[in-house]
């Protein structure tokens, strides 16, 4: 039990820092790998995995992101969770924490689109129901505001995907124990 609750907190630590900073250290990531292995190792992982699947779970988990971040698609961050959470949960985990992650980033998208969108119009609609007499304010800095980007939000990207990598691991590991207690 004790194990379980050592990576629902290193997850938990993760979907924190990425969703009010943007950003995770990497002392989180490197002592998540840390207690991942040694879990591993001592035969005591909470997803019941051995030292071959967990060294699989990395590798594939750099491999499979390392693209993305390679594009500027995504952060080294996102890529080191998962590296990480291969090494959690291995190898064969992967796909399933990937897809889930992938469809939640994707309602995510949806919904901050929908949201600028309908920013915009209400934008657009007080900017013609107000006259502009200033040229000050003609070049954009009146009521209407300048347009922010879709997908920025406070300098960064908006999606935080590893907290999402996280949360759907700590899914899996939900499911596992729901399974194992029927």
């Amino acid at each position: 039990m004790i194990n379980a609750a050592l990576f629902i907190s290193w997850a938990l630590a993760v979907v924190l820092f990425d969703c009010r900073l943007r950003r995770i250290p990497n002392w989180l990531v490197i002592a998540g790998l840390a207690v991942a292995c040694a879990l591993v190792a001592s035969g005591h992982s909470p997803f019941h995995i051995d030292l071959s699947d967990a060294a699989l779970g990395l590798i594939a988990g750099l491999i499979l992101l390392l693209p993305f971040y390679l594009l500027g698609l995504m952060g080294a961050a996102d890529v080191k969770v998962f590296a990480t959470l291969g090494a959690w949960c291995g190898v064969h985990a992967l796909p399933g924490l990937w897809i889930v992650a992938s469809i939640a980033a994707g309602i995510h998208a949806l919904y901050l689109i929908a949201s600028a969108v309908i920013e915009l119009k209400r934008k657009t609609a007080a900017s013609v129901d107000t006259y502009v007499s200033d040229a000050h304010d003609i070049a954009g800095s009146g009521a209407a505001g300048p347009v922010r980007h879709t997908f920025v939000v406070g300098g960064r990207r908006a999606t935080p995907y590893a907290a999402l990598l996280a949360m759907s691991a700590i899914g899996s590991l939900t499911l596992q124990v729901l399974e194992a207690a029927r």
